[in-house]
């Protein structure tokens, strides 16, 4: 199994209150408190299959512009999405299945560029997203319990998509078994990993007491097995995948 970053924003920023504000409020934090912002998604290639955890924008969607105290500034671009993706060596029909943590463009703009891809998510986002066709599958979790997470669905021998609610309403995990290695692809229960090591939630829910639930889970689930944690919206994304650095808490 390989995991590749696509990697479409780097030097960015985000505040404190931002990151950590959502359960105490933003006004308990400090917004001179900075840590650093990207933006990633994943690719796992498993030698049968390639998968794809989340897409970007779509292609040409506008550079969120860099504003003095924003509490959220992703970077500079690197690359559109299918750019991106294109520089690791694949081409979109090479695609067989998309696991989409959930509905926000940044994680779901490009999925119309990948016409063989079975599209994985939750009910909830699809319906938000009014997703129809052939190849869109409603996840059920119909495989019970991983581990201490209630609920998840075995998309192929050693990944899992697991119901992890809370960021949005239909919100989702990934997990992919590899050497001994759990690599968590979490969409945006953490903005950054000082907010996981921290236990803080971010401003950024449609549901406060799941996303706590999810959290906890999260962190539990770190605690007890060896776990790369792999964000969306901070460089340790990519530079833990590169070290297989081992997240501790």
């Amino acid at each position: 199994m390989e995991i590749k970053a696509i990697r479409m924003f780097d030097g960015g920023f985000m505040n404190q209150p931002f990151a950590f504000g959502g359960e105490e409020g933003k006004e308990a934090f400090d917004e001179q408190i900075i840590y650093r912002s990207s933006l990633q998604n994943f690719l796992i290639d498993t030698g049968k299959e390639v998968i794809l955890v989340d897409t970007g924008f779509k292609n040409g969607t506008p550079a969120p512009a860099k504003k003095l105290g924003a509490p959220l500034y992703m970077g500079e671009p690197v690359a559109d999405y299918m750019e991106a993706f294109a520089q690791l060596g694949y081409k979109p029909e090479q695609v067989t299945k998309i696991l989409v943590t959930h509905k926000h463009p940044d994680h779901s703009g490009a999925l119309e560029y990948f016409s063989n891809a079975k599209i994985y998510i939750s009910p909830e986002d699809a319906d938000a997203m009014k997703l129809e066709g052939e190849n869109i599958v409603r996840v059920g979790y119909k495989d019970g319990a991983y581990h201490n997470f209630t609920a998840s669905e075995k998309i192929c021998d050693g990944i899992y998509l697991i119901e992890a609610k809370g960021h949005t309403k239909g919100n989702s995990i990934v997990i992919a078994e590899d050497e001994g290695l759990f690599y968590m692809f979490h969409g945006d229960v953490t903005y950054c990993d000082a907010a996981l090591k921290a236990n803080k939630l971010s401003i950024v829910f449609e549901d406060l007491d799941a996303a706590r639930q999810t959290l906890d889970h999260v962190r539990q689930f770190i605690k007890e097995h060896p776990t790369v944690y792999l964000s969306t919206h901070c460089p340790e994304g990519y530079e833990n995948l590169e070290m297989k650095r081992i997240m501790t808490i």
